[in-house]
């Protein structure tokens, strides 16, 4: 009987320590994790800047007018505006695909208007202001080609520009180290920002 009452106390035992065991594991069990996904930050997108201002003046159908378009226009946009070229109209001397920006004015020479005796290549003179760089999309060695702009202030330009987004007008450009008043003066002539 002895090894009957052992045997039942050993599986008594073995019981309450298979039910100890349980108990203290789920008394111990740790919190469920709680997980939360926080979206990242919106960041602003860009926006098309404001319709732009152009002056046409010449052979066109209603001259001297002040025009409001769409940013991005090309100077045929123009054109049509104003109510399309003159019968008279050069239109090898005007370049329909150029890109106008706010301020521009875009001239129509008549047929024989403003050619100098032995020029060889007329200036055609639309828009104004020449080639200018877009500091928003120039690359390193474009803007490079700017006066006073080495590739240690093109570098910082571009990493600005990466960091903080679209330059906006002349004061952001400002804001770089290495540009001051002096560069700044020399530039704005050379550059835009759409």
């Amino acid at each position: 009987m002895n090894s009957s009452r052992l045997s039942i106390l050993a599986f008594v035992l073995l019981i309450v320590t298979l039910i100890g065991g349980a108990v203290l594991l789920l008394s111990t069990r740790p919190d469920p994790v709680h997980i939360v996904i926080e979206p990242p930050i919106p960041t602003p997108t860009a926006t098309l800047p404001a319709d732009i201002q152009v002056y046409v003046t010449g052979a066109v159908n209603q001259p001297n007018q002040v025009i409001r378009l769409p940013y991005t226009s090309r100077v045929s946009d123009a054109l049509v505006a104003v109510g399309g070229a003159a019968a008279a109209a050069d239109l090898t001397r005007v370049n329909l695909a150029a890109v106008l920006h706010d301020g521009d004015q875009v001239h129509v020479f008549a047929v024989g208007e403003g050619l100098v005796a032995g020029a060889d290549d007329p200036v055609i003179a639309t828009p104004q202001g020449g080639v200018r760089i877009n500091v928003n999309s120039a690359t390193l060695d474009e803007l490079m080609t700017l006066p006073g702009v080495g590739e240690v202030l093109a570098q910082r330009i571009i990493d600005r520009r990466d960091q903080v987004g679209r330059f906006a007008n002349m004061t952001d450009l400002d804001a770089i180290e290495g540009i001051g008043d002096s560069l700044i003066q020399r530039l704005e002539p050379l550059v835009v920002f759409d």
